[in-house]
């Protein structure tokens, strides 16, 4: 009896004790679930704020170098085409340092998205868009060092540097609007938003610039031809003025003279040889 009194109360106390275990088991887990999920909650609500802002970085990242590469930098381009058709005067020092000022804007926009990139960015490398991004960055620098160290006119290294300066300028302003699609391509990649009306925007923008440049070199042609039309048709042909009955008879006459004179030669000629 004494044994099986014991054995029971043994039993008894293990069960209150596996119960007492359950139970605090069972709180502590509920805790840690509790203080995990809090956990987990406070860093995705971080990461939703850390994404937010990250797109907005990418956001004026795209535009400055938007507005830099895909307009300054073509447009400067077509005020130095225009300086170059025009004569030496106050017009041409106009759109000289007008081509200067874009380009020197168009320098310091893609500077300040190249320095948001470096500090806000991963920068990998492991795409075109930022292989080729890096390439332009160096690109724009010595073009604005070979803009400023212009040698004067009439010297030899004046060929070698013109030559040097339009192929950088060209090669970089095309880069960069490529550029500018590579990135767009790659916004959309990276947030799944759609930026096909950008890319109509920008294209719309790019063949106007097209557009105008092709159009310069046929535009002094036109005025060409327009002054020409206006001249022909302010200034029409002369018809000549038709011969009067007297001057009809004084032809005439005048051929007679003629062919008698031609006989008289042509009969002193067979005298001199008969």
């Amino acid at each position: 009896m004494q044994v099986s009194h014991m054995l029971s109360s043994f039993i008894t106390i293990l069960v209150l004790h596996c119960l007492l275990l359950s139970t605090f088991v069972s709180c502590s887990s509920h805790g840690e679930i509790t203080a995990s999920t809090n956990h987990k909650n406070m860093k995705g609500n971080a990461h939703k704020q850390l994404s937010s802002q990250m797109l907005s970085y990418v956001a004026v990242h795209g535009l400055l170098l938007w507005g830099s590469m895909g307009f300054l930098m073509p447009v400067g381009i077509l005020t130095v085409r225009m300086a170059n058709k025009e004569e030496a005067g106050r017009r041409v020092k106009v759109l000289f340092y007008l081509h200067a000022i874009l380009q020197i804007l168009a320098v310091l926009l893609a500077t300040v998205g190249a320095v948001m990139s470096i500090k806000n960015f991963e920068n990998s490398f492991s795409n075109h868009h930022q292989r080729l991004g890096l390439a332009l960055y160096a690109a724009i620098w010595m073009q604005t060092f070979i803009g400023f160290f212009r040698p004067p006119r009439g010297t030899k290294r004046r060929n070698t540097w013109y030559l040097t300066h339009w192929i950088i300028g060209t090669v970089t302003s095309m880069m960069g609007i490529i550029n500018i699609y590579t990135g767009l391509k790659a916004y959309h990649k990276k947030t799944s938003r759609n930026t096909g009306i950008w890319t109509i925007l920008f294209t719309a923008e790019i063949i106007f610039i097209a557009f105008f440049y092709l159009f310069q070199d046929k535009w002094e042609y036109i005025q060409k031809q327009g002054l020409i039309l206006g001249n022909d048709n302010n200034n029409p042909q002369q018809q000549p003025a038709p011969a009067s009955d007297q001057d009809q008879e004084i032809n005439v006459s005048t051929q007679r003279d003629n062919q008698k004179a031609c006989t008289a030669k042509r009969n002193a000629l067979r005298n001199l040889f008969d």
